[in-house]
């Protein structure tokens, strides 16, 4: 005989704890992930490398400058042994590395290729357009001022002549007059010398000399 299920009066159902959620596993890394990741070791890889290369070569130089047998270059001899080793372990690192490197990069969209250069400035047609409008426009305008400027050039040129030939007369005139004035000073001058030095005979003698260049033209007296 079934036993009803009985509830007493007064009491209240208490509802079950919610399950917790599962944590959603993390995704996978992408394949151009993994393919820079593998292009950070080598580089890692590569300056442990060239660091433990440029060791040997001081370690290298060291030995060369101690004398054989000693103590000293025992222990180089050491740390170039400890340091070929781990030369070669990083050469086959590198080499595993290279290995994980080429089978990533066969991976559709590994390898991201990085995008275009935009350039910068104006495009190149507008530096063809410019050069066009320079021949085309600006070389006739300049070609026509300049023609422009020759030809004013060449009129104040072939007017100048004129001004000229009364100023060269009036200082051919000027000359004259002063080489004559000059010449009477030399002849005054040379008529008093004689006279102070030879007595009477200088003085008739300047005399005549003097009164012959008065009567020359001013012409002739010009040497």
């Amino acid at each position: 005989m079934r036993k009803a299920s009985t509830q007493q009066p007064g009491s209240v159902l208490t509802p079950s704890a919610p399950v917790a959620p599962v944590a959603a596993a993390r995704s996978a890394p992408s394949a151009s992930a993994i393919y820079e990741g593998y292009k950070a070791q080598r580089d890692v890889l590569t300056g442990q490398l060239q660091e433990l290369e440029g060791t040997r070569r001081d370690i290298t130089s060291q030995m060369e400058e101690t004398a054989a047998g000693s103590p000293e270059h025992k222990a180089l001899e050491d740390r170039l042994t400890d340091v070929d080793g781990r030369i070669k372990a990083v050469d086959q690192m590198l080499a595993g590395n290279s290995a994980q490197l080429a089978q990533a990069a066969a991976v559709p969209g590994a390898v991201v290729q990085p995008p275009p250069d935009i350039p910068r400035g104006p495009p190149e047609e507008v530096y063809v357009l410019s050069g066009i409008f320079i021949i085309v426009v600006l070389l006739p305008l300049s070609i026509a001022f300049a023609k422009r400027i020759w030809r004013k050039s060449a009129t104040a040129i072939t007017s100048l002549p004129r001004e000229l030939t009364d100023r060269l007369l009036r200082l051919e005139q000027t000359v004259e007059a002063t080489s004559l004035e000059v010449e009477r000073i030399g002849e005054g001058q040379r008529f008093l010398t004689r006279l102070f030095t030879e007595g009477e005979g200088a003085r008739a003698i300047g005399a005549s000399s003097a009164k012959a260049i008065e009567n020359k033209p001013a012409r002739e007296r010009l040497p």
